[in-house]
């Protein structure tokens, strides 16, 4: 099971962003980290996103370690994000009893 973390902020938010960036805690154990990957965009500003991989029986600790990651960075100016939990095709079919 995997959530995936974009991020958003103006260039003008770039050195607060990294400022934030440097005091986030170490990953958990149970947590595999892949990213932050960075893109920019004229006009749009930068683009980030993180791919945060775990096991399905940690989801809820997963989960409230990822929405603190991503809630350090509120009040940056510009800062906007979004989180998202993805299965592999057999978490899902499992779900449904078909696995």
């Amino acid at each position: 099971m995997v959530i995936i973390g974009m991020n958003s902020f103006p260039t003008e938010s770039s050195k607060e962003m990294g400022k934030r960036f440097v005091k986030i805690p170490p990953l958990p154990a149970y947590i595999t980290k892949k990213g932050p990957y960075f893109s920019s965009e004229l006009g749009a500003g930068i683009k980030a996103i993180s791919v945060f991989e775990f096991e399905p029986s940690k989801m809820a600790e997963a989960n409230q370690y990822i929405s603190n990651y991503y809630a350090t960075y509120i009040g940056v100016p510009g800062y906007t994000y979004t989180i998202g939990t993805w299965q592999e095709a057999m978490e899902a079919l499992n779900m449904i009893g078909m696995a």
